[in-house]
């Protein structure tokens, strides 16, 4: 699915239609800010699973800005700028040099001409409910991530008890290695079934 990317709630909403459509189980998959959401949206009595790829993975009361506040910003959090109307966009720049630096440029280019802003407000959302330990989950830790603090992913995995992943790539895995993301989800599918 799509999020809109306008807010918590709003990509939730979005989540929720796609659940109530299906017939069986579900399995969420969600990367950097859609960690977050599917987090929200975890304690469906459909989603048998969690994927976090490279991904926020807040608590109960807490919002995706709460979480890393104690450590320095990340490198490409210089990259973020914001628009007249308070939406976010990453520079090309920060696309091509902490975003997707393992990715060939001709492709990062299109990464940011082509990325969704998202309303920077949503980072402060906190979170009403969240999945957590009770469902199972796999997380992927982009381990040259400059977007998100690797030792910040690997401790968010750990507290709610998913199978880790590492992966030496930048923040999107899913392109620079699909196929070992990929085999992630089917894990995750094979092991609720």
């Amino acid at each position: 699915m799509q999020n809109p990317l306008t807010s918590l709630a709003d990509d939730v909403a979005a989540g929720k239609r796609v659940i109530d459509e299906q017939s069986g189980p579900v399995i969420l998959v969600g990367h950097s800010w859609g960690g977050t959401v599917i987090t929200q949206l975890g304690d469906d009595a459909k989603v048998a699973a969690l994927v976090y790829v490279a991904a926020f993975a807040p608590d109960v009361g807490e919002s995706s800005n709460d979480l890393g506040r104690e450590g320095p910003p990340p490198p490409g959090a210089a990259h973020i700028r914001p628009d007249s109307t308070g939406f976010l966009y990453l520079t090309a720049e920060g696309v091509a040099k902490d975003f997707a630096q393992d990715l060939p440029a001709a492709q990062t280019k299109v990464m940011a001409v082509t990325q969704g802003p998202i309303f920077a407000k949503a980072f402060d959302e906190k979170l009403t409910k969240a999945a957590g330990s009770p469902k199972p989950s796999w997380f992927i830790v982009a381990e040259n991530d400059r977007m998100i603090p690797p030792d910040l992913e690997r401790a968010m995995a750990t507290k709610i008890n998913a199978k880790i992943t590492a992966l030496r790539q930048a923040m999107v895995p899913m392109q620079s290695r699909p196929n070992d993301v990929a085999a992630v989800i089917v894990a995750a599918a094979a092991a609720v079934k």
